[in-house]
């Protein structure tokens, strides 16, 4: 009985493309068929036009609407119309025209084998259907219906906890910031806070807000400091937080004390690291009797373009908010400059792309990082710590690839 009613599906689904193929066909010969029949009824139409003009002329004339003079130059100028149209009809009646054969016959012949061709070289004429529920029962490596098989879960169970823990960081990566942040809020009700879901809350508030940490997403990593004093990705935030609310001192400070707390190996040194010499600080483990170190910032790499020289610092303590954003994004502008000349300086990228993050230019930033995944391409670590970067800042990565 099933390969009874496999067969007659099979035999339905080809009944179905070819009666598709043969309505497309239709569709496409159609123009060509009625073309010259077409044409005869436009002459027979005009013509008929003229006449009804001809005997609505003579009506005017008996009702005196118009003179006999006026009526005899009407009716020559009609006549002269419809003895034009009457001129292009054949003198006989023609045969039925043999026009476009070439492209009927590639219509109905060359177009159904070429789409069957097709079809039975990419598509899978053996493969049975699989509605939703076969999908969602066996999903594979499909995102999106891990999501969707998750969400129909949690529809029918909405206290579940960790459901809700699952899906929050999924929404996250996959860009669905406000459901990750329904979605964390959820987990949080329900299993209680945790330094890993109140992080991710906060990730989610900055994601919505552009990158910037916003109160209550500061309000959130002080709750997860109560629960992890030393907590570097909560530490981090909340130090970037006095950064973007200009006050670079505390900034400073809190990052120094976030990198005197790291392992040496800490992943997120370098960062952090990047973050004290924009606040004019020295970076952990510089050396300030370093050659060079008298013309940067304390601590500051020289090979790296774009840090802030001592007068520079001195200068901009003395400064208005204003001129301090001004100078700041001058020396953002010379760093881009400098790595348009001298692409292969993955540090400087990595704070060309922040510093236009947080002066709040997220174009520049996607065409920065764009630029630098030309010069330390995406399969490398460099480029997939840009690409991490952009996630961290908010920043679009779509074509920043190609």
């Amino acid at each position: 009985m099933k390969a009874r009613f496999t067969y007659l599906g099979d035999m339905l689904f080809w009944i179905l493309v070819a009666a598709l193929t043969a309505a497309l066909a239709v569709i496409l010969l159609y123009p060509l068929l009625r073309g010259a029949k077409a044409a005869d009824n436009i002459r027979a139409g005009e013509a008929a036009v003229y006449r009804d003009q001809l005997r609505e002329l003579d009506r005017d004339l008996n009702g005196g609407l118009i003179t006999p003079e006026e009526a005899d130059y009407a009716r020559a100028e009609i006549g002269r119309r419809l003895i034009a149209v009457s001129a292009d009809e054949p003198a006989e009646t023609p045969k039925p025209a043999r026009h476009h054969r070439f492209t009927e016959a590639f219509v109905l012949l060359v177009l159904p084998v070429l789409g069957l061709c097709l079809y039975l070289t990419t598509g899978r004429p053996d493969l049975p259907s699989q509605p939703l529920e076969a999908r969602l029962e066996n999903p594979g490596n499909d995102v999106a219906v891990l999501i969707a098989k998750a969400e129909r879960h949690l529809a029918e169970k909405p206290d579940d906890g960790k459901g809700w823990d699952v899906l929050a960081p999924i929404y996250f990566r996959t860009m669905r910031v406000n459901d990750a942040q329904l979605a964390y809020r959820n987990a949080i009700r329900l299993l209680g806070p945790s330094p890993v879901r109140l992080d991710g809350l906060a990730e989610t508030l900055m994601a919505v807000s552009d990158g910037v940490v916003t109160e209550e997403a500061r309000q959130v990593l002080e709750q997860s400091l109560t629960l992890e004093p030393d907590n570097p990705r909560a530490r981090f935030y909340i130090a970037l937080s006095m950064e973007q609310a200009g006050r670079p001192n505390e900034a400073r400070q809190a990052f120094e004390a976030l990198a005197k707390q790291s392992p040496a190996d800490a992943p997120w040194l370098p960062l952090v690291n990047e973050h004290i010499a924009m606040n004019g600080g020295a970076p952990a483990g510089a050396d300030p009797a370093a050659p060079g170190a008298g013309s940067a910032a304390p601590g500051a790499d020289p090979a790296t373009p774009g840090n802030p020289t001592q007068q520079d610092v001195a200068a901009a303590e003395n400064m208005s908010a204003g001129d301090r954003q001004l100078m700041i994004r001058g020396m953002v502008e010379s760093l881009d400059a400098k790595l348009s000349e001298d692409p292969n300086n993955f540090e400087g990228w990595i704070r060309l792309v922040r510093s236009y993050a947080v002066l709040n230019d997220k174009d520049r930033a996607a065409g920065a990082l764009k630029r630098g995944l030309a010069a330390f391409p995406p399969p490398g670590e460099q480029g997939k710590q840009l690409l991490a970067l952009a996630r961290e800042l908010g920043i679009a990565t779509e074509g920043a690839t190609q």
